[in-house]
């Protein structure tokens, strides 16, 4: 079943309240006292006040407007992760860059519906850009008004601009070696950019992303988004994304990404049972 336009128009504004009531939880924290916390007690996994907050601010949001939808999030778990609409949340996706005053970390919300994500958003609230996308097409939402985002033809990999969040420490062995290889054919590479990167896919100034090791809650909201606006999301055997995350390739150029799925194949996992 297909979901209603005026449905989605609907779910769309709502959307962009609830980026609003994120931004309102964070942006007082940020290059603030942010009640930074470690989620681990070997390693390190920051968690900060904001990340809570701005959870707390969305969930309470949606079970006020639409108390029969699920939610997944990465602070608080999983409600109702089977229902028929389901909001898939990371609240600050990018807490190290948080952290360190960066502006390049984003507010990430997902809408499954029936299982399929429909409907997302990536937010970057310090810099007063929403980018949202679903089937009709994607736009970059500004105090200025709004414009649509369009991918930018790249059909050689020698002329990408790709990016990867932190490959030593987001990619083992055989994947670092397939990211290097990538990186090796490709025009230029930035790190550190988390889910920001996807953003720029779908605004047509980088090319490709690679990741491996994600969330739902890392992926979900990014793939109408960068669909929306004419791009790709597939794991690394080129396949559609499941429910799981796992490892991920976006691009703006089918012809660029198959290159990259020449390398990115041979350490391909099998994919999580979504």
């Amino acid at each position: 079943m297909t979901l209603d336009p005026a449905r989605l128009d609907e779910l769309d504004a709502f959307l962009v309240e609830l980026n609003r009531a994120a931004a309102d939880a964070i942006l007082p924290l940020f290059r603030g006292e942010h009640g930074l916390s470690n989620k681990y007690t070997v390693g390190f996994d920051p968690v900060t006040e904001a990340d809570k907050g701005a959870e707390r601010a969305i969930r309470a949001l949606i079970a006020e407007r639409y108390p029969g939808h699920g939610v997944i999030g990465e602070e608080y778990g999983e409600d109702r992760p089977d229902a028929e609409f389901v909001w898939v949340l990371d609240p600050v996706d990018g807490t190290r860059a948080f952290i360190a005053g960066l502006p390049l970390w984003t507010t990430l919300i997902g809408l499954r519906f029936q299982g399929s994500p429909v409907l997302g958003s990536i937010g970057q609230s310090y810099l007063g850009e929403l980018y949202i996308g679903h089937a009709g097409g994607s736009r970059l939402v500004t105090a200025h008004g709004s414009r649509p985002l369009k991918v930018r033809p790249c059909p050689k990999l020698t002329g990408a601009i790709i990016a990867t969040t932190d490959p030593e420490a987001c990619f083992d062995g055989a994947e670092l070696g397939a990211w290097t290889q990538v990186r090796a054919a490709a025009r230029l590479a930035r790190l550190g950019c988390d889910a920001y990167a996807y953003a720029m896919v779908a605004a047509g100034t980088m090319d490709m992303v690679i990741e491996a090791g994600l969330k739902s809650w890392d992926i979900e909201a990014a793939i109408p988004v960068v669909a929306g606006a004419g791009g790709l999301t597939t794991d690394w055997r080129g396949e559609p994304v499941g429910r799981h995350g796992g490892q991920i390739a976006i691009a703006g150029d089918r012809a660029c990404l198959d290159e990259a799925l020449v390398a990115l194949r041979r350490s391909a996992k099998s994919p999580t049972i979504s």
